[in-house]
């Protein structure tokens, strides 16, 4: 197997953070230790409204340069624009990977697998200047195995774009199997990736990349009334996609030893399998210890237990 490619690059100004210092408790692989964890947010155009979340699972004073850069935005040396304004705040960037949060919510009445891509972990460097381009801001590359790729229609009353949606898995440092979808905008970009004729049964092997959208989208709704003025209502929602806006000239050879074999992936959908079933078990317990469990919201997804031989079903 080829050394896999996942990588993002976040710049711009900081504008939040979630960050909390806690100490890990008595049944941890190392009690008593401190750690930072959360997310910050990074505001990357200039006018603040693509608001680009970093995650930090875990940071010990161990991993020294992590952990001092993250004190600082706690202890506010590195001021948030939520803090001391977008003028005062401090710039970073920072070079990441794409991972996914990952969950069981039994909200619906079945356990349902919660899956929400997010950029984990990266060193923090503090810029004088920002990449003039703010499409060069918010970045993502990787390798990527597609299965699917399907249509969707634009959607006017929703100011929804035409756009085709690319469904595969990308893996981590550790070369574990990531489902994910990506989204094309790009009409030539539509066109390519739905002729690639792309299926579980004959995936294609590529690498991909593109921009990480990620705004707060505010709607205004008319609607007439009887008498009086246009009744007019705001609907927000947010907005959060990795877009693709180009593909490498030539896919990967499928199935060889210099790329990827078909055997190794399907090892790779085997591991997936026994991590979820793990996590699933996690949940269970959980639930057990607390009469009213609670989970956050995001897109979700029933994994399957069994593939066909010839199938690559992630």
């Amino acid at each position: 197997m080829k050394k896999m490619i996942n990588t993002t690059h976040v710049e711009g100004v900081l504008y939040d953070s979630s960050l909390d210092v806690r100490t890990s408790g008595p049944n941890s692989k190392n009690p008593g230790t401190e750690y930072i964890t959360g997310s910050i947010d990074i505001a990357t155009d200039d006018a603040m409204t693509n608001i680009v979340s970093v995650h930090y699972t875990y940071v010990t004073a161990k991993d020294t340069t992590r952990y001092n850069a993250l004190m600082n935005i706690v202890n506010g040396v590195y001021g948030t624009a939520m803090a001391v304004g977008k003028d005062k705040a401090t710039k970073l960037r920072i070079d990441s990977a794409i991972a996914l949060n990952e969950f069981y919510s039994n909200r619906t009445g079945t356990d349902e697998l919660v899956s929400v891509k997010r950029n984990e972990g990266g060193f923090i460097h503090v810029t004088p200047t920002l990449n003039e381009k703010e499409d060069a801001r918010a970045t993502f590359t990787a390798d990527m195995v597609i299965t699917n790729v399907r249509h969707v229609d634009a959607d006017p009353d929703r100011d929804a774009p035409e756009k085709a949606i690319v469904k595969g898995a990308i893996f981590n440092f550790r070369n574990e199997l990531l489902p994910v979808e990506f989204s094309v905008l790009n009409p030539a970009g539509i066109d390519y990736f739905e002729g690639l004729g792309a299926s579980q049964k004959s995936p294609i092997f590529t690498k991909v990349w593109g921009n990480q959208i990620s705004l707060s989208v505010v709607r205004k709704i008319e609607e007439e009334t009887a008498f009086g003025d246009t009744y007019v209502r705001e609907v927000q929602n947010s907005h959060k996609e990795f877009v693709i806006t180009n593909a490498a000239a030539e896919p990967y050879e499928f199935d060889s030893e210099d790329t990827l074999l078909a055997s190794d992936l399907k090892d790779a959908m085997s591991a997936r399998e026994v991590k979820l079933a793990e996590l699933k078990t996690q949940a269970e317990e959980r639930a057990k210890r607390n009469s009213a469990p609670t989970a956050p919201t995001g897109s979700t997804f029933t994994p399957k237990v069994e593939t066909a031989a010839d199938d690559f079903d992630f």
